[in-house]
């Protein structure tokens, strides 16, 4: 019979098979703290109140205003006495804090603890949101999580929005799939897509997958999951406050071109076709199902299976870079899935370096745009130096992570001869379904 010991140290999370994730909690604390910091001037100088000095310090934040914005400060419930551009996972977190936080809930420091009350849980989803990548890159590239704990372009952005709870649980759902655990990998990815749109991307990698190795029942399981989750947070919204509940879709639907998007830049300076705002939709939707098609055909006809994280990173950079919406935190998003694709630490450098670019130019092009504070600010040229510099460096990480599929040799995951140890039910399963060119 085991030991106490033996059996203790044999379960995740405990014993000495936790040691090596430690460390990597730490970094991700020490990550949250300097994401934290970074925004003292609006914190603790109350630059928020200002909407110059909030863009000129670099420390802007979607959550403070939105205490006032979506009326919470007014004891409005979300989607029922107030409609909310966002999902319901979102809308279900303002919620909880609303209720929660003590004093005149109108007063500044009422939307102050909101603020903080929200960090708290933003840097909880960053610390679980590490250890779960560290353990889908698992023990040989465990520390290349840090990438996430400590990224630059993390800390400047870490605490606009709620992006990391998204990333937490998107994270959760592709590690449970590594685990072979379909129904709960589901169930977490239909918390995250109720949370943050972008997670809908990664059923297109476990279809394509799927029909690839002939794996159904899984992916249907786990479809199963999806939709059972989703539905669940999100039916008695729409049964009981369905005009406030559909706000977030009719927003995404009607806003133009957003800062930061491709879109953006091909409308202020006025191109034909690419920069017509009435055909944006149908463009959009036009040029991510070019790059899917690509990719779907890059997957089905290779000669050695992708691995998992390369579709995924693949298919999120894709959404990205064909969204008419690109905020600077959505760098979030993409930072696991780029360095699980990809750990080559070069490429990456030079792709946090661009967003990082990106950051302090989009709040100095937002002071040049208020009247009299031109000279705080910079031009719309040099601002769109730093839209298409995270693209292009973007499109430089697809291009190696397309060469490693082509070539499994480069890729530095296979290079111990494993296929997709995060892979789950693809791992080492042979071919049902592959399309032959020449």
């Amino acid at each position: 019979m085991k030991s106490i010991d033996s059996v203790r140290d044999s379960l995740p999370g405990f014993g000495a098979r936790a040691i090596p994730y430690v460390p990597l909690a730490l970094f991700a604390g020490l990550g949250a703290v300097l994401a934290y910091l970074w925004k003292w001037p609006c914190r603790f100088n109350a630059a928020w109140n200002d909407g110059t000095l909030q863009f000129t310090n670099f420390c802007y934040t979607d959550i403070y205003p939105l205490w006032w914005n979506e009326r919470l400060n007014e004891g409005k419930v979300p989607y029922f006495d107030y409609p909310v551009e966002y999902p319901v996972g979102i809308g279900g977190i303002m919620e909880f804090f609303r209720r929660i936080i003590p004093g005149d809930p109108g007063s500044t420091q009422a939307g102050t603890t909101f603020y903080d009350l929200t960090v708290i849980l933003m840097a909880i989803c960053l610390v679980v949101g590490v250890l779960m990548m560290a353990a889908l890159a698992g023990p040989a590239r465990r520390w290349d999580a840090l990438w996430y704990a400590l990224a630059p372009a993390l800390i400047l952005t870490a605490y606009i929005n709620w992006d990391l709870a998204a990333n937490a649980l998107a994270l959760g759902a592709l590690l449970a799939w590594s685990r072979r655990r379909q129904w709960l990998a589901g169930v977490l990815l239909g918390l995250a897509i109720a949370t943050k749109f972008y997670p809908l991307m990664f059923l297109g990698p476990l279809f394509l997958l799927t029909l690839r190795t002939g794996r159904w029942k899984p992916f249907l399981q786990t479809l199963g999951g999806v939709v059972g989750a989703w539905l669940v947070v999100n039916l008695p919204i729409m049964v009981f406050a369905f005009e406030g509940w559909k706000r977030f879709y009719v927003f995404s639907q009607e806003r133009p071109a957003d800062w930061g998007s491709l879109w953006y830049f091909f409308n202020q300076k006025g191109w034909p076709l690419l920069g017509d705002p009435d055909r944006l939709d149908t463009l959009g939707v036009l040029s991510l199902g070019a790059f899917c098609l690509a990719i779907a055909v890059l997957t089905l006809t290779v000669r050695e299976r992708p691995r998992l994280a390369q579709l995924c990173f693949l298919t999120l950079a894709a959404f990205m870079l064909t969204n008419k919406v690109w905020s600077p935190q959505y760098v979030l998003w993409l930072i696991p899935f780029a360095v699980l694709a990809r750990p080559n630490w070069k490429p990456i450098a030079l792709w946090m370096v661009a967003e990082c670019w990106y950051f302090f130019a989009i709040w100095l092009y937002l002071v040049g745009l208020q009247d009299g504070k031109a000279h705080l600010g910079i031009a719309a040229d040099t601002y769109f130096t730093a839209v298409w510099g995270r693209a292009i460096t973007i499109l430089i990480m697809m291009a190696f992570v397309v060469r490693d599929i082509l070539r499994p040799e480069h890729d530095v995951i296979r290079k111990d001869g494993s296929d997709d140890a995060s892979g789950g039910v693809f791992d080492g399963a042979p071919d049902r379904f592959r399309i032959a060119l020449g």
